[in-house]
């Protein structure tokens, strides 16, 4: 369960990075905050959850390479960023990096 735990915190973590940027625009002001500040509190919760069983530092990784990584793709497909080799490379070797820190023991 704290895996699943893990997975949901990561994706609440792009949730509230999303919220920032929507906030960005008049329009969207409030709810973009309030949607980071839901997400971000989720996220956390969820994190605590987690680290009752995993290790804070494979916890950590793991979760912030999910928020990287989603955020990342999130504006890549909804906001127009800039997408190149040289940056899917790198997104690519946060998660080896994050996967190599988990099988090593």
């Amino acid at each position: 369960m704290a895996w699943f735990y893990l997975l949901m915190a990561g994706l609440c973590e792009i949730g509230w990075v999303l919220g920032l940027k929507i906030s960005q625009e008049t329009s969207t002001r409030l709810l973009g905050v309030v949607m980071a500040v839901v997400f971000i509190g989720l996220s956390g919760f969820l994190l605590w959850l987690a680290q009752r069983e995993i290790p804070i530092g494979i916890s950590y990784a793991v979760w912030t390479s999910i928020g990287a990584a989603g955020a990342f793709l999130m504006g890549v497909i909804f906001f127009g960023e800039t997408a190149s080799l040289g940056r899917y490379l790198g997104v690519l070797l946060i998660i080896v990096g994050v996967v190599t820190l988990k099988l090593a023991r």
